[in-house]
């Protein structure tokens, strides 16, 4: 497919709204990045995480309070991404790049990979939202019509009834799947990936392996497989269904 091309109009909507938002932060005496409230939410959420993960995995509490402890866990995991990750991937979560570098970085430990995000969302996702073929942030084929550029299939109809079931696989997929997909092939839909430096191939191997470590056999050996399987289930489902809202 050939990539979309835009003329670099330099009073688009885009540059005005950049404009206005410059304008407000300027107005309101306000920093556009980061401030002591995120900062404390960030290590607040952390700190949960680290927490109830320790008391998951380390002091095996009963079967309903693990539930719930999974649960919470997923949803820890998508607000670590949407709070911490997210925003230092986009330079906001702090003044400093090298804090934003490392708030970033914490998507390798989720399981996910820095380099992968960066090209598939902030160069892709936000210059080419939801153009089917390019942005596959819309591509669930063919479980899931996205765009009406899509081919469209009778079970679409019924889409709003079973779409939680396909949300909640996106961390699943992400993490054990489509990472690798993209690194193979190079190509993020169809977009070539940018070239990876030695250091990118060492950072997304060597947290793979720290995430199986942490999140698969760790915990498969404090508390064994069946109950592994359905924690991390619980855990990925939510964390999944979370992210995709």
């Amino acid at each position: 497919m050939q990539i979309p091309k835009f003329s670099n109009i330099p009073h688009s909507f885009h540059a005005e709204l950049k404009r206005r938002i410059s304008a407000y932060f300027d107005l309101a005496g306000k920093s556009p990045t980061g401030n002591t409230s995120l900062f404390i939410k960030a290590l607040i959420l952390i700190s949960v995480f680290i927490f109830v993960y320790i008391h998951l995995v380390f002091f095996t509490p009963p079967a309903v309070v693990a539930v719930l402890e999974s649960v919470l866990l997923g949803c820890l995991v998508a607000a670590i991404g949407f709070n911490v990750m997210h925003d230092g991937a986009h330079g906001s979560f702090s003044k400093y790049k090298w804090v934003n570098s490392i708030a970033a970085f914490s998507l390798n430990i989720l399981g996910g990979n820095s380099f992968m995000w960066n090209m598939k969302h902030n160069v892709i996702h936000h210059a080419y939202t939801n153009v089917d073929g390019i942005d596959d942030d819309i591509d669930i084929q063919p479980w899931m019509r996205m765009s009406e550029t899509q081919k469209k299939y009778k079970l679409h109809k019924y889409q709003h009834l079973y779409f939680w079931f396909f949300y909640s696989l996106l961390y699943i997929f992400w993490v054990f799947m489509l990472d690798y997909q993209k690194y193979f092939k190079s190509k993020v839909g169809a977009m070539p990936l940018k070239k990876m430096k030695i250091s990118d191939h060492l950072v997304f191997w060597g947290f793979k392996l720290f995430h199986a470590f942490l999140f698969v056999g760790l915990p498969i050996y404090r508390l064994g497989l069946i109950e592994w399987i359905i924690g991390f289930l619980i855990v990925s489902c939510v964390a999944g269904f979370v992210l995709s809202l």
